[in-house]
């Protein structure tokens, strides 16, 4: 199947102000299920733009602009090649079969920044018990079932701007946007003791079945279980994730993952507003 993707934010500011380096995570993560066709990404300004690979390995377009305006343009139009993908096509090690399971020791230097826990206390959530050494548990049944758990206690809201929720204050709220509810879902896995990391890009229409934040900007969680390597799984929909997501950018934290990044100069707060519009089109 084909996809296009035409994406554009508009900053705009009263006066004119100078920007700081803006860094744009946009562009499609390549795998064996999808692949880019075009790309052509502009702004307005025109910018020194500079492409490059961060520590993640996702592609980042770092921006700079030379000279001050009252409106920052960005524009990206996409074409991709997409290959249907079962996301429960993988077969665990024997090791990994039920939770909890240690990693292999080979790799946890590797997976220790995943691992690592970003609050000191237990999550609460409503009719969810994790595994223990005495009570083991399918590994696969017990990711669907927390999925799904987030999925029915969480209620969606769509939220644009503002930084990310801890994870205590979306459980309090009984609501988030969708990188809330990443950020919480990630902090279950390793309280569990999986390596777990965010993910940004886009979800795209799925074949007539209503999703949250569906044709949007999208967040979600991957996994780290042997033998199948890093697993989706979106708890905004209570889903494991298929080649409807297309992922962007993967790290640690909400900053690693966020589409755009930058900030204006000016000495005091100004008037200012961003305006979006995304547009996933069969081709």
């Amino acid at each position: 199947m084909k996809l296009g993707i035409r994406y554009q934010t508009t900053y705009s500011y009263e006066p004119a102000v100078s920007f700081s380096p803006h860094d744009v995570r946009l562009f499609p993560r390549h795998d064996r299920f999808s692949r880019v066709r075009r790309l052509e990404f502009k702004t307005t300004p025109s910018a020194n733009v500079r492409f490059a690979r961060d520590v993640f390995d996702n592609t980042v377009a770092s921006c700079f602009f030379p000279d001050p305006s009252a409106e920052l343009n960005l524009q990206l139009a996409l074409d991709l090649e997409i290959d249907e993908k079962d996301p429960f096509h993988f077969i665990l090690e024997n090791s990994a079969v039920d939770l909890p399971f240690d990693y292999d020791p080979a790799i946890l230097a590797v997976l220790a920044p995943y691992r690592e826990r970003k609050i000191t206390h237990e999550l609460a959530i409503p009719g969810w018990t994790p595994p223990s050494a005495s009570n083991k548990r399918n590994t696969v049944s017990v990711l669907a079932n927390l999925n799904r758990l987030l999925h029915e206690a969480i209620g969606y809201e769509r939220r644009e701007g503002g930084a990310t929720r801890s994870p205590i204050e979306t459980l309090r709220n009984g609501s988030g946007a969708c990188r809330d509810i990443a950020v919480l879902l990630a902090e279950l896995l390793r309280e569990m003791g999986l390596a777990a990391r965010l993910v940004s890009g886009y979800l795209r229409e799925s074949d007539g079945q209503t999703r949250r934040a569906e044709g949007s900007l999208h967040a979600w969680t991957e996994a780290f279980l042997p033998g199948a390597g890093w697993v989706g799984l979106d708890a905004t929909n209570g889903i494991f994730c298929n080649h409807n997501f297309i992922s962007a950018a993967v790290g640690l934290t909400p900053s690693d993952v966020t589409p755009i990044s930058g900030s204006y100069f000016r000495k005091e707060e100004i008037p200012n507003r961003m305006n979006s519009c995304l547009e996933l089109v069969n081709l």
